[in-house]
């Protein structure tokens, strides 16, 4: 392995773990992601964590997965002489490592190893800042962990002795420490339920104001908290860094010439996401689910633009968002491209009612966003005088329980209500 095939970083700084990413670039997996930029997003994921220096990264080229090693032997070797002679702690694998794999790579390496999913688990963990994320992360955590209780191979074989009030003598330790992850999931679920319980009803308030709610999604390091910023006014932290937003954060805006609506900052998107984060983080997500519109910011200056958008479109089919939500793509970093790309890009944009092309940065295009996320709304929303007689009661029982009602005044004969609905809600109103 030639030192062509890696770069390594020797930058002077506070002790810290020192780090190498390994992308493994399988020949015969069919979804397989180009190598290069794969391994700068790899060296990105573990540079977002502070405790980390990467002191360098190499795609390591594989015909076939070895079940037990992942590697190949002679592979194995050479980058254990890699690792020895920078004297590297901790191997960062971009790519599932099953239990085993692990095991045996870190007896064979003498070094801790990590794979992607663990590596994102350890940056959420490190950024999770309220409470209903701190059990979300600790949750996903346990989850993971639960299926590597194999790591702890030294002590697997002790048997466990006791009154048979537990799990009974001959219990192994393994079941022991699944049986521990187990009582502390359930007590995870139950303080999580709470916490999801207060945020419904924080979302039931704002459904009464109505104002709509428009969601951010997009691939991690979009620039959607900049986005969220210019139009707010809001100060959520912004950083070239995967995961510089993990919490989800709301703002109230009043759109130029449009309704005022909710603006929602949520966490960004990345490929492979870990299952055990997409089920943890539905909660956080339900903004999301329930967005009036969404708008998909994508970094229209990366070179796999393009597929970061079909990751981030996956997910959100994954997540169950009603595939009749409106959404806009928003291509950002226009202030990224050399003026001719620039240019193309606008054009392109400039065909499709769907697309706009900004940067977040300068302003550039964000009044026409605004523009058309109020049009957007506008033609979806609109107010209406309705009277209904007393018999009517379940018509009226209808509006209140779809949160459409804007005032109502009783009448000798009945109800003088203001609503402001949807098409599809005023159809529905109209088949009662």
């Amino acid at each position: 392995m030639s030192k062509a095939q890696f770069q390594i970083d020797e930058s002077d700084g506070p002790a810290q773990t020192r780090a190498w990413v390994l992308h493994p670039d399988i020949k015969s997996d069919q979804n397989r992601r180009d190598a290069d930029p794969a391994l700068a997003e790899a060296v990105a994921l573990a540079e977002a964590l502070p405790n980390i220096q990467v002191i360098g990264s190499n795609v390591v080229p594989l015909r076939t997965v070895s079940a037990g090693y992942l590697f190949g032997s002679g592979k194995i070797e050479e980058i254990r002489q890699i690792l020895e002679d920078n004297e590297i702690e901790l191997v960062l694998v971009d790519g599932p490592v099953t239990p085993v794999q692990q095991r045996n790579l870190e007896k064979a390496w003498k070094v801790k190893v990590l794979d992607r999913t663990g590596l994102i688990l350890e940056i959420f963990s490190d950024r999770a800042a309220t409470r209903e994320g701190v059990l979300q992360v600790e949750m996903a955590a346990l989850n993971y962990q639960r299926t590597r209780l194999v790591r702890a191979w030294t002590h697997l074989e002790r048997q466990r002795g006791g009154l048979g009030f537990v799990g009974g003598p001959g219990e192994t330790q393994i079941e022991a420490d699944r049986r521990a992850i187990d009582d502390h999931l359930v007590r995870l679920r139950r303080q999580l339920e709470k916490v999801v319980k207060t945020r419904a009803l924080h979302r039931a308030a704002r459904a009464k104001v109505p104002y709509p709610i428009v969601a951010l999604v997009g691939y991690t390091n979009a620039g959607k908290s900049t986005l969220f910023n210019r139009l707010t006014g809001a100060d959520v932290m912004v950083k070239d860094m995967l995961f510089a937003t993990l919490d989800p954060t709301m703002r109230s805006l009043e759109l130029m010439d449009g309704p005022e609506i909710i603006l929602s900052d949520t966490v960004g998107f990345i490929s492979d996401l870990p299952t055990e984060l997409v089920a943890a983080f539905r909660a956080t997500l339900e903004e999301v689910l329930a967005a009036d519109i969404i708008l998909h910011v994508r970094d229209i200056s990366h070179a796999e633009t393009e597929e970061q958008a079909r990751d981030v479109r996956e997910i959100l089919t994954s997540l169950g968002v009603p595939p009749e939500t409106r959404s806009f793509e928003v291509w950002n970093k226009l202030d990224l491209l050399p003026a001719d790309r620039a240019d193309a890009v606008r054009a392109r944009a400039a065909r499709d009612d769907d697309v706009l092309a900004i940067s977040a940065i300068t302003g550039e295009g964000l009044d026409d966003l605004q523009h058309a996320v109020g049009t957007a709304l506008q033609g979806a929303l609109r107010e209406a005088d309705l009277t209904l007689s007393f018999a009517q009661g379940r018509k009226r029982a209808w509006l209140f329980d779809q949160d459409v009602v804007l005032e109502e005044t009783q009448t000798d004969d009945g109800f003088d209500l203001r609503v402001r609905w949807s098409a599809e809600q005023e159809a529905a109103f109209q088949r009662l």
